[in-house]
């Protein structure tokens, strides 16, 4: 009995020493960094846009698309299985750890450096990162669904062309969480295009135009299928919420003596036009430089959500007369709320308490209290980073991130392109702001600064495992390690021969 303990030890020693065992104690390592990080946020921090998402998965408001319905529908599901609300906030900490094991799996398959793999983990305790885990956003969806596909697009890329059914199973699944990123944030489909093109660059090496052409049209047709299906399920009350935008602008560029003879122009109602009045005199006394519609608007009680849905027409058509008259008042205003958004964002931290403490729940759902003592201390750790490295919370700093990610010619490692691309999805998503931002949220950020962390995160490890290559090379030893190779030369690494999607750059 003593001598199959010993080779039973003995055995896992070795398999300790060989890293066979290394991707388990990485999933072991991730699974309690998840669960203590739901820990800390359960049952979940909510702000008012959260709150009503709860309730319309509750059924206790209908559901209108003012926010995105697939969330709702999601947190209906979630709710019925558990019959818990906090498992939305559990979910979004799970898919965040659970990606970031794949990753460093990843990393430790080219780099075979414990640090290293680790260093990946470690992404999901950085402060710009953790801060937003268990706040239930729909940008922490998009967010933490574009990593995901990001994540399954590197393992497709590294799996053996034999495993088809594992390679198609997984495209699709990418594809299931590329849908749902587009559906969950409407101004997430500029991000969404660049890690498109990854799934499409993992499923096939060098695609045709026909593929591209084949490629773009199933995923259009997943999208409004997905949305058609979504749509049928809760049959959302229509919002045009975009109608908000133009609301902003003409707040904020004309005068209100030149609202009403725009409200005039375009045909406007007068309830209309006097809202339209009182909101462009409203903010320009008050000083209130955005999301006018929100803040200065005369809002009726209780708040009627359609509102905009039955004027959107004129409000748009005043905007479409208006602002090319006004081109250099709009261009200023826009810059400003930008620049703002850039350089001045808040919410770094959300303090969810109150609005827990007020949200309804049906008597059948359990509610659970805030941590206090954990709360304070997730908030000590975040403000004291945002206040000792305050470019972490900053959108100047992940703009300029991705602007290097795009425009570097060649990164070391084997994933250059990726890098590249999911840079490309960053920088499309900050830019889409330019003449959308309605204020100045880091949570807007939130997609730009993850993507970002990862990307440079994997950046390191690769310039860190050519130096420990050369290293090794230097001082005349073996080196038996697997080192990351230049782009362009990762097949060399592959014993199974040349792969012809093996580390292409665009």
């Amino acid at each position: 009995m003593s001598g199959i303990l010993g080779r039973r030890i003995t055995a896992l020693r070795r398999a300790w020493r060989d890293g066979t065992l290394w991707p388990w104690s990485l999933a072991g390592i991730a699974a309690a960094c998840g669960y203590a990080v739901a820990t800390v946020f359960h049952p979940g921090y909510l702000s008012s846009d959260s709150n009503t998402q709860l309730w319309q998965a509750l059924g206790d408001e209908p559901v209108n698309d003012w926010h995105p319905p697939v969330m709702a529908l999601a947190w209906r599901l979630l709710i019925r299985i558990t019959g818990d609300f906090s498992a939305m906030a559990a979910v979004q900490a799970a898919v965040l750890w659970a990606t970031l094991w794949v990753l460093a799996r990843l990393v430790w398959k080219k780099t075979g450096s414990r640090g290293l793999s680790l260093a990946v983990l470690a992404v999901g305790l950085a402060p710009h990162i953790m801060n937003l885990t268990g706040v239930v956003w729909k940008d922490v969806h998009l967010a933490y669904a574009l990593l995901a596909v990001f994540a399954i697009t590197l393992t497709v890329r590294d799996l053996p062309r034999s495993r088809v059914r594992t390679r198609w199973a997984l495209l699709v699944l990418g594809l299931l969480f590329l849908v749902y990123a587009a559906l969950v944030r409407k101004n997430g489909v500029p991000a969404a295009i660049p890690v498109f093109a990854l799934l499409v660059l993992a499923a096939w090496p060098a695609p045709g135009r026909r593929r591209w052409l084949a490629a773009t049209g199933v995923f259009a047709a997943v999208l409004i299928a997905g949305s058609a299906a979504v749509s049928a399920v809760t049959a959302p009350l229509a919002t045009r919420v975009y109608a908000v935008i133009p609301v902003d602008d003409l707040a904020h560029v004309l005068t209100p003596a030149q609202m009403r003879t725009a409200a005039e122009q375009a045909g406007a109602s007068a309830n209309l036009r006097d809202r339209l009045v009182t909101t462009a005199d409203t903010c320009q006394k008050r000083h209130i430089t955005s999301d006018a519609y929100l803040q200065c608007f005369p809002q009726s009680r209780p708040f009627d959500v359609t509102y905009l849905d039955r004027h959107a027409d004129v409000v748009v058509r005043m905007w479409m007369q208006q602002m090319p008259r006004h081109w250099k008042g709009y261009a200023e205003y826009r810059g400003r709320v930008f620049t703002k958004l850039l350089f001045q964002s808040n919410q770094v931290f959300w303090n969810g308490t109150h609005v827990n403490a007020g949200a309804r729940l049906h008597p059948d759902v359990r509610k659970e209290p805030l941590n206090d003592t954990l709360r304070s201390a997730l908030r000590n750790y975040v403000t004291g980073f945002a206040r000792d490295l305050p470019m972490l919370f900053q959108g100047w700093f992940w703009l300029a991130v991705s602007l290097v990610l795009v425009l570097r010619r060649r990164w070391p490692g084997p994933y250059a392109r990726e890098i590249r691309l999911i840079g490309a999805s960053s920088l499309l998503y900050v830019l889409a702001y330019l003449p959308t931002a309605p204020e100045s949220n880091y949570r807007y950020v939130y997609w730009p600064a993850l993507s970002g962390t990862v990307a440079l995160t994997l950046v390191a490890t690769a310039f860190a495992a050519r130096r420990r290559a050369a290293g090794g090379a230097t001082a005349g030893e073996p080196d038996t390690r697997p080192a990351v190779l230049p782009a362009g030369r990762a097949h060399e690494a592959d014993p199974a021969g040349p792969r012809e999607d093996s580390g292409v750059t665009v």
